[in-house]
């Protein structure tokens, strides 16, 4: 499905058109599935033909099979400990120790920053353990997801022990003095200072956990209706999570086990996370998953916390239909992300952006054209394999082939700019996870997130023009 001429503004139409119906009807598969339509019809095919196809390229891939196991390990792993009790257990220890909405949030927010290995992991472990503690403060889902948003890829960009690094520094590579992945990975230690978005998302939700600045636009409503009416969902809403975990029940005179079914597991993935990254340079994080989901079985098989293995595969399957939301949003997510490809949306957003850059306003079009392109298309990781390769040499050319303040401040935008797209995009894979692992509407938690998405980036662009200006 690959269409070598672009078709200019036209590229960006199945986006939009997803992006008003998403708004308009609150219901995001739906509105994908219109852009995907609308796509393939742009590209000439019919709509049932062009749909068949464009599934198959954008689904039978490794990324996608790839996050999708990922998804399926975690709605199994919330389903083994809902039948441990450990959630439950866990909840009621912490309810002695948080005891006001300002302490909830702030827990919310610090599990973020402290799960810093992985985007994805990040709000899917968060999101179900913080759940029943902000719930029972009369924190709004919005709210709640819009912290576990903050605490993943942010995080990961401004803390280097993630497979971000390593991804962009590889990118890096063969551009100026950039000779291997090592240096690579020192350039973007380096230019973390200077990812302004990035530290702005963790500090302003942090803010915001802590009350230390009001709420606006949809999120002060969110908040006001959760704590007036303690409604944590509005009325009409689909949180991104299926009802069968409600079904999924604790073997009765079972007592949870905290250490055994909780922080093993987790500990589990953490080792197996860093240490493969440690040692080979490439978190196994799906590997992790996977141990520490069998290790679960072992563990509850040993104690007696299945009836049979009909009763395990049973907990399990209700784990996987669980997630199910998530995943059709991912995949249409997924497939939109490539039929804008096919129509060139990348080039043309580069091609209107290439025209004004200059050396003073190089880092705003460098997180300006980042972030449009991670905006359209969903994806940070994405965007930086695009816009790298196009704005590095720019920059290095204007620094002589050396790592100076410029250079510098170019990546951080760079890096930036692409994680503020992915904030602000409906058809973001970890806005997605973070919709779930909080148990969010996810049009509600995009709609409250992007006035403070916005916010920050043009607290970004403001200091990137102000260095420049002192520079």
């Amino acid at each position: 499905m690959e269409n070598e001429v672009g078709l200019g503004i036209l590229s960006l139409l199945p986006v939009v058109i997803a992006l008003i119906f998403a708004f308009y009807t609150k219901n995001a598969i739906f509105s994908l599935l219109i852009g995907c339509f609308i796509g393939v019809m742009l590209e000439g095919f019919d709509p049932a033909t062009g749909f068949v196809n464009l599934t198959m390229n954008a689904l039978g891939n490794r990324d996608f099979i790839w996050v999708m196991m990922i998804e399926v390990a975690v709605g199994i792993m919330i389903a083994l400990y809902m039948r441990a009790g450990v959630i439950a257990g866990f909840t009621k220890w912490a309810m002695l120790k948080i005891k006001t909405r300002k302490s909830a949030l702030g827990f919310a927010w610090l599990m973020g920053i402290f799960v810093f290995f992985s985007d994805y992991f990040s709000p899917l472990f968060s999101g179900p353990i913080a759940r029943p503690l902000t719930d029972k403060h009369k924190v709004s889902r919005e709210m709640l997801s819009y912290l576990l948003d903050s605490g993943s890829g942010p995080v990961c960009t401004i803390i280097p022990l993630s497979g971000w690094a390593v991804f962009i520094a590889a990118l890096f590579v063969g551009h100026g003095p950039i000779d291997s992945a090592e240096t690579g990975v020192q350039l973007f230690i380096h230019a973390i200072p200077f990812n302004f978005y990035g530290w702005i998302a963790v500090i302003l939700a942090g803010l915001f956990a802590f009350q230390i600045i009001p709420h606006f636009g949809p999120m002060r409503k969110a908040e006001k209706r959760a704590i007036n009416e303690g409604k944590v969902l509005r009325d009409g809403a689909t949180p991104l999570t299926g009802e069968e975990f409600n079904e999924i029940t604790t073997i009765k005179g079972k007592e949870p086990n905290l250490v055994i079914y909780l922080f093993t597991p987790v500990l589990i993935i953490i080792l197996i996370a860093l240490g493969t990254f440690f040692l080979i340079g490439n978190a196994k994080i799906l590997e992790a998953f996977l141990c520490a989901v069998l290790y679960m079985t072992i563990a509850m098989a040993i104690g007696k916390y299945f009836k049979g293995v009909k009763d395990a595969m049973e907990v399990m399957m209700n784990g996987i239909k669980a997630i199910l939301p998530a995943i059709l949003i991912l995949a249409m997510a997924y497939c939109i992300n490539t039929v804008s490809k096919s129509l060139g949306a990348q080039e043309y957003i580069i091609l209107i952006t290439k025209s004004w850059m200059t050396p003073f306003l190089m880092p705003v079009a460098a997180f300006v054209t980042a972030g449009a392109i991670s905006f359209f298309t969903g994806t940070s990781w994405g965007s930086y394999a695009i816009v790298i390769p196009f704005i590095m040499p720019i920059a290095f050319n204007m620094s002589g082939d050396t790592v100076n303040s410029v250079v510098l401040i170019t990546v951080g935008a760079l890096v930036g700019g692409g994680l503020f797209g992915d904030h602000c995009s409906p058809v973001s894979d970890t806005s997605c996870l973070s919709s779930f692992g909080a148990g969010a509407d996810h049009m509600d938690h995009v709609s409250t997130q992007l006035p403070y998405a916005i916010l920050g980036g043009i607290a970004a662009i403001v200091l990137y023009l102000l260095f420049m200006f002192i520079l």
